[in-house]
């Protein structure tokens, strides 16, 4: 799955993907950058994981005082380059979020939202520790994915992405349960409150879990 963001649906693509979202996925991707803006603090350092071409980025420019982004898409990063207008400009880096290359408690916040636990195809618990090991004491992680209220939005999303080649075709036999698979190999699975309550326990962490505007699934994490 990295390689499919990195090589077949990064930068350009990618974009064309959000910019196909029907109103009530544009409520649900607008939701999380809100919920996740009202919990920078003025002055932190904050850090994104999978950044993709800036798109969250934007939306959070002038919240704390630093702003980094990482992804493995390096045509993406370079469209984020372009992306994120005014203010203080991002720090953007090529970094695999599951091996970062930053010392321990470095930021205030880190997040990894819109479901990519999932997308990276990554060990997620070990995605978990690791966003929590360059975390502060006292800082957050926030991780998020879908709930099933929006399983139908979500769908129908995935198929005019699919429609417009963005994506492979659609495998409707291999689809359901919260699990979106594609013909070509792409697949886009969800984490529940129970994995999410399941893996952070096992790393020691402490979490809460929130459900947003009935379409968005948080995780978050007091960093050790």
């Amino acid at each position: 799955m990295p390689r499919y963001y990195t090589e077949k649906l990064g930068a350009g693509r990618l974009r064309a993907c959000y910019e196909l979202a029907p109103p009530a996925i544009r409520a649900y991707l607008e939701g999380e950058i809100s919920f996740v803006r009202k919990r920078i603090p003025q002055d932190a350092l904050v850090l994104e994981l999978g950044c993709g071409y800036g798109r969250v980025l934007r939306e959070i420019a002038g919240a704390g005082r630093t702003i980094v982004g990482i992804d493995t898409a390096i045509a993406s990063l370079a469209m984020a380059r372009e992306h994120v207008p005014g203010g203080p400009p991002p720090h953007l880096a090529a970094m695999d979020a599951a091996r970062m290359a930053f010392g321990d408690r470095v930021f205030d916040l880190t997040f990894c939202i819109q479901n990519g636990i999932s997308a990276f195809g990554v060990d997620q618990p070990g995605l978990v520790r690791e966003a929590a090991r360059v975390t502060r004491s006292s800082g957050l992680v926030l991780f998020s994915s879908y709930t099933a209220g929006i399983w139908d939005d979500r769908l129908a999303w995935f198929r005019l992405q699919a429609a417009h080649g963005l994506i492979g075709e659609i495998d409707e036999e291999a689809t359901g349960n919260g699990v979106i698979a594609c013909k070509d190999g792409f697949r886009a699975s969800t984490v529940s409150a129970g994995d999410f309550a399941r893996m952070t326990a096992s790393a020691g962490l402490s979490s809460r879990i929130f459900e947003v505007a009935g379409s968005s699934l948080f995780c978050e994490i007091d960093a050790p």
